[in-house]
């Protein structure tokens, strides 16, 4: 009998008071998510959990609340209303440790929306661009549903999945959720070049999305045999690849090939990847695990943050009290860049917020929460600047932080730190 089926009927699987799991980033199922959310009147109580999604999340409406609830792991745009109205949690945790929540049961799950590509000869799906913790979610969930798309490219690792694990397929034809590569602007390519001025031949890299990772990876192109060891990537990566400047012969761990576990970019990154055999897909257990991070010499790990205190304490998961997006992967890649054998591990961020608002602050917003703490942190860069931290006293820190402010904001925030410290 054919697993073949509308996505109306596989959703009927569907009860009250479950608990689903949906794949996440471009990947994100949106054909089941919204025929799920056309049985709201049916259904009470479910609990839809997820990183950061891409596309439309019809399930989020604050109208649904009564039949849906939202819980995320990384709070992306299209849900990040739910947590002020009422229908949403978020739910800290490492990216290297979602795939536990699940086989260690604290969270358990009734039914995982996966989106694969079409099996090929041998029976085999593949999750295509993205893995992190869906894996271990089909893995313990009592019933999986796939969107099978024959636009989702082909990518190996722990992506592959046998058709026999699926229990409802539901067939499509659509373009992949994407984003284009934006404009860098003069201060996102300032920083970039700060940043790329740390890095050496033969690092390897773990940047995310967005014009600042763009930025210093457009800085790279006289680089040598750089690697690719990162939780995701985006299009900023290819031209690299294919000059040969990232070919990843001098990584610690998966040589030759380039690692991550979620990709997020334009069609011509998911054409770049579709069965590229340079391009493994790894769960975020493994790929975010500082143990196995660590391994790589001259490790770098680039992240951003919302604001940093100038004590070197970086919030990057909210606004003051108010949750932004999460946790994700800064701490894994930033201890495992630290522990790397000439290591670094690199936070960037613009001096000031488009209303001109320093980021660099005597002391963090009330409410703000610490992703990663002072005894953590080491290069922080702006603009203005690069403060190296490591093994500096609080003042000494101070003195470097205020440096690479703003310079309209250098002179208050050096007097609010010095009249309110202890």
């Amino acid at each position: 009998m054919s697993k073949y089926v509308s996505a109306q009927e596989a959703v009927k699987v569907v009860q009250s008071n479950n608990r689903v799991y949906v794949q996440a980033a471009a990947a994100a199922p949106t054909l089941l998510t919204n025929a799920l959310a056309d049985r709201a009147s049916e259904l009470r109580n479910v609990e839809i959990c997820h990183l950061h999604t891409e596309g439309e999340a019809r399930y989020a409406h604050p109208d649904l609340k009564e039949s849906f609830h939202v819980n995320s792991f990384f709070i992306g745009k299209n849900v990040r209303h739910t947590l002020h109205s009422g229908n949403g949690s978020y739910t800290p945790v490492f990216l290297s440790e979602l795939p536990n929540l699940f086989r260690k049961k604290a969270l358990t799950v009734d039914v995982v929306f996966i989106h694969v590509s079409p099996p090929d000869q041998h029976g085999y799906c593949s999750l295509g661009t993205s893995v992190e913790g869906t894996v271990a979610a089909i893995e313990n969930a009592k019933i999986v549903v796939a969107q099978v798309n024959q636009q989702m490219p082909r990518t190996f690792g722990d992506s592959l999945i046998a058709v026999s694990k699926i229990d409802y397929l539901v067939a499509c034809d659509v373009p992949i959720h994407s984003h284009e590569l934006g404009e860098i602007s003069e201060t996102e390519y300032k920083i970039g070049q700060l940043v790329a001025s740390l890095i050496d031949d033969r690092s390897t890299l773990q940047m995310g999305i967005g014009s600042i990772p763009n930025a210093a990876l457009a800085n790279l192109t006289n680089h040598k045999d750089l690697g690719l060891h990162t939780e995701m990537f985006s299009d900023g990566v290819i031209d690299l690849i294919e000059s040969g400047v990232i070919n990843c012969k001098y990584k610690g761990i998966v040589k030759n090939r380039a690692l991550a576990t979620f990709l997020n970019g334009s069609k011509r990154l998911y054409d770049f990847v579709n069965n590229n055999p340079f391009i493994e897909m790894r769960e975020s257990s493994f790929v975010n695990d500082s143990s196995v991070i660590r391994k790589n010499p001259k490790m770098v790990a680039i992240n951003s943050a919302i604001e940093v205190d100038l004590t070197g304490q970086v919030c990057a998961d909210s606004i003051g009290s108010r949750m932004y997006s999460g946790v994700g992967g800064q701490m894994d890649f930033i201890r495992g860049a630290s522990l790397s054998d000439g290591g670094k591990a690199i936070i960037a961020l613009p001096s000031i917020t488009k209303n001109g608002e320093s980021r660099i602050t005597p002391f963090l917003k009330h409410g703000a929460g610490v992703v990663t703490t002072r005894s953590h942190v080491q290069y922080i860069i702006t603009e203005n600047g690069i403060a190296d931290l490591y093994g500096k006293t609080l003042e000494q820190r101070a003195k470097l932080l205020i440096g690479i402010a703003h310079p309209s904001c250098q002179e208050q925030i050096e007097r609010e730190f010095y009249e309110n410290r202890n």
